[in-house]
């Protein structure tokens, strides 16, 4: 990818390119979201902790493979937030910083609206795609983490338990298989590279792992480690 040329002339001539930019668009994931818990209006409430997002852990990385290139990053993840609004978003929270890559991921929200949704998530992400284009950034689009299969033990609340079955049953049901299948397609119609964690994420699953403890809420957040998983991958992707 040309990313990787900027790091190599940066490395080479600090004083005279411009540090290297990554700009992350998604929801709750790439916010860098985790556990949850119930507030004292009885509202469910997620714990926050950018530090542990995949975005830092490959900021880490290209500290190590390139010590003498700083790595701007810009986290444009909203808890909650879909692939429309990302489009809705873009020029303000991803093209206003002038990335050199930007790293797409949506879904796990989208998914919410069933099949009926579908189209409008695939336009969406077209949309992203093609403005980002017009701009001549590189993309990166990132397939997300399965949600729970299992409603866990560890879950003590009759509201997040309620949360719980609902994106098991979207998960189980395959909506967000048909939604992640959807945007592969979309990739390969605009050219755009696809980082595709949710495979491996099956995969695991397929191998009879427990994903649904690899999730930090038991719902559809990854725990700190397995965002490890996103930022390798996304580097792998980089160098290929």
């Amino acid at each position: 990818m040309r990313i990787i040329e900027k790091f190599k002339a940066k490395a080479a001539d600090n004083m005279n390119n411009p540090p290297v930019t990554i700009a992350f668009l998604g929801d709750s994931v790439t916010q860098g979201c985790f556990e949850l818990y119930i507030e004292s209006n009885n509202c469910i409430e997620t714990v926050f902790d950018k530090n542990s997002a995949y975005h830092n852990y490959i900021a880490k990385i290209f500290s190590l493979l390139y010590p003498k290139v700083p790595v701007n990053i810009v986290n444009a993840g909203i808890s909650g937030d879909n692939a429309p609004h990302g489009y809705e978003r873009l020029e303000r929270d991803v093209l206003s910083s002038n990335p050199d890559l930007v790293v797409v991921c949506f879904g796990l929200n989208d998914c919410n609206s069933g099949k009926e949704g579908l189209e409008k998530y695939t336009s969406a992400l077209e949309n992203i795609f093609v403005k980002l284009q017009e701009k001549d950034k590189e993309i990166i689009f990132m397939t997300p983490n399965m949600m729970n299969t299992t409603i866990s033990p560890h879950i003590d609340n009759e509201l997040i338990e309620n949360m719980a079955r609902g994106t098991q049953k979207i998960q189980l049901d395959g909506i967000l298989d048909m939604y992640i299948d959807a945007a592969r397609e979309v990739c390969a119609k605009n050219n755009v590279p696809v980082c595709d964690c949710y495979a491996k994420w099956k995969k695991l699953s397929e191998s009879s792992v427990d994903i649904t403890e690899l999730l930090a809420n038991k719902i559809n957040h990854p725990t700190r480690d397995m965002n490890w998983m996103f930022a390798y991958s996304l580097v792998e992707k980089i160098f290929e």
